[in-house]
């Protein structure tokens, strides 16, 4: 008698894979599935050509409500009514990065192609951490990863594509820790309290994070003082590992960032390297904003002395218009990357019997395991566009961060700080009729205001104590006149403020379709 259980009769183990084959991409759902995405496509497209301003009011109530009201455990609504009720719920709430009026955060406009590959690694679903799950994919990536470590002046290079800045930033940083209790004499739990990473004041969140995760002192991270500019200042950093050294702690990495997240500025990357070089220090670089310079016709040289890094952060969704998430850690020497390798048989096994070399699995250089195939939108935009092209768009931003600092310069309602080696330009403000203290509070209500309507989207952050608004300029398609208008939306809602109008009670209501941005003349009137 046979041991094995007998197959279930009748029908419903069949229409239960029918239905499973149906909602499933594959052979029997793939004319549904191009049904389904170009509805989609026509639905998103009709949104870009209509959007007037970065969002309809984002009514924090309201908008709750909306999400807590749909009911997730009934049955299933149908794919065509789901995806009608994402657009309405989502995109029609959704902030709109392309819209020359958003310039709050370091999101980019993506461009067309990148667009299109990521519908299309979407639905192909490769996961590139092994080889047999990914066949050409991992080649390509490879590719990429050595396009990128050319570009920085790695020749022989390696490294990862990653999530995201944050990701890659821990990454690096993992990989000098263990660089640095390699050389070290002893177990492992006396000198890891020992090691210190350095930083300027003005380097990345996440740079501090890291230093938490991977179990290093909470006095582990030194803060080197910046110059006048919001730049490391190099005869700081140098006093500081002196300190450091005299006191027996050892420097682990210093990190510096290209392209700060306030200022826009760059750290000057060769006298750090120098000093670096001569202590036997690692050098990470967190080039996440400031990596689209590796391709720009004229501000490249802002970027030298990054060749002399041992880990750099390259953040593809930024400054290369990649959709979100398109990020890499690029290394000097790839042997270092196996400090993350962990060996499962299941994932990368030894090469096989008869002396085959083992297949090229990027587990071992990740510390992700399941891994999107992100790389696809790169390659695409760099085959469709060119890198010069996509340098040239580097350059436009950044051309109009210092036209509309020289506008702000000149004009005696604003204060401007200092500017940018990219695209961001820090401003307030600031009529000569009134006090520094009263120009500070009304920079969040400036912000508030300008976000509660939906017609502008602006940052805010502080500096020594003093409170800015911010622009982050990522946008090439907008002109000169567009970020005009935004100025003059700040300048007629500080005028507003002054005069006690209650800006925020008069401001549009929420909608689907929100007016366009408005403009105001030098008296504040709104036309």
């Amino acid at each position: 008698m046979s041991d094995l259980l007998p197959l279930p009769s009748g029908t419903e183990d069949t229409a239960n894979s029918a239905g499973a084959r149906t909602a499933l991409l594959g052979g029997a759902s793939a004319d549904e599935y191009a049904a389904l995405l170009h509805e989609v496509v026509d639905a998103v497209a009709d949104r870009f050509r209509t959007v007037t301003s970065p969002s309809v009011g984002p009514d924090r109530q309201s908008l709750r409500a909306m999400v807590e009201e749909v009911e997730l455990d009934t049955a299933g609504i149908g794919s065509r009514d789901a995806l009608r009720e994402a657009d309405r719920l989502y995109a029609g709430h959704a902030v709109w990065f392309h819209h020359p009026a958003y310039t709050a955060h370091l999101n980019c406009p993506v461009v067309v192609p990148a667009v299109a590959a990521e519908t299309m690694l979407a639905a192909i679903n490769t996961s590139v951490d092994t080889y047999d799950q990914s066949l050409v994919a991992t080649y390509m990536e490879r590719r990429l990863i050595d396009w990128t470590a050319q570009r920085i002046g790695l020749p022989g290079g390696d490294g990862v594509f990653t999530s995201g800045g944050t990701q890659s930033n821990l990454q690096g940083l993992f990989l000098a820790r263990e660089r640095a209790l390699r050389g070290l004499d002893g177990p492992r739990r006396e000198n890891l309290p020992r090691l210190r990473l350095l930083a300027g004041a003005a380097g990345h969140f996440s740079v501090a994070r890291s230093a938490l995760l991977l179990g290093l002192d909470e006095d582990a991270v030194v803060t080197v003082a910046d110059d006048e500019d919001g730049r490391l200042d190099p005869a700081a950093l140098e006093q500081e590992m002196a300190r450091l050294d005299a006191a027996g702690d050892v420097v682990m990495a210093v990190s510096v960032t290209a392209g700060t997240t306030d200022r826009g500025v760059i750290d000057p990357l060769g006298p750090v390297a120098r000093l670096c070089a001569e202590r036997g220090v690692w050098l990470h670089v967190d080039a996440a904003y400031g990596g689209g310079l590796l391709l720009s016709p004229s501000r490249r040289h802002l970027l030298a002395g990054i060749e002399h890094a041992d880990s750099v952060t390259v953040d593809f969704h930024k400054t290369f218009f990649q959709p979100v998430s398109s990020s890499a850690l690029l290394v000097r020497d790839g042997a270092d990357l196996a400090a993350a390798a962990w060996h499962a048989d299941y994932l990368n096994p030894a090469a096989e019997a008869g002396g085959e070399e083992a297949e090229p699995n990027q587990v071992d250089k990740s510390l992700q395991t399941t891994r999107r195939f992100d790389a696809l939108k790169l390659w695409t935009t760099l085959r469709s566009l060119g890198p010069d092209r996509l340098g040239t768009m580097v350059d436009q931003v950044c051309d109009l961060a210092a036209e509309v600092t020289t506008l702000l310069e000149c004009d005696p309602d604003f204060t401007v700080l200092g500017r940018s080696d990219l695209s961001t330009v820090l401003f307030r403000f600031h009529p000569a009729a009134i006090p520094a203290a009263r120009a500070d509070r009304l920079v969040p209500l400036i912000r508030r205001v300008l976000f509660d309507s939906g017609r502008a989207m602006v940052a805010r952050t502080t500096i020594d104590g003093t409170p800015w608004l911010k622009l982050t300029l990522l946008n090439p398609g907008a002109t000169l006149a567009d970020i005009t208008a935004v100025l003059d939306l700040v300048r007629a809602t500080g005028r507003g403020l002054l005069a006690g109008v209650d800006l925020a009670a008069s401001a549009p209501a929420p909608a689907t379709a929100p007016e366009p941005v408005a403009t105001a003349d030098a008296a504040g009137v709104q036309r």
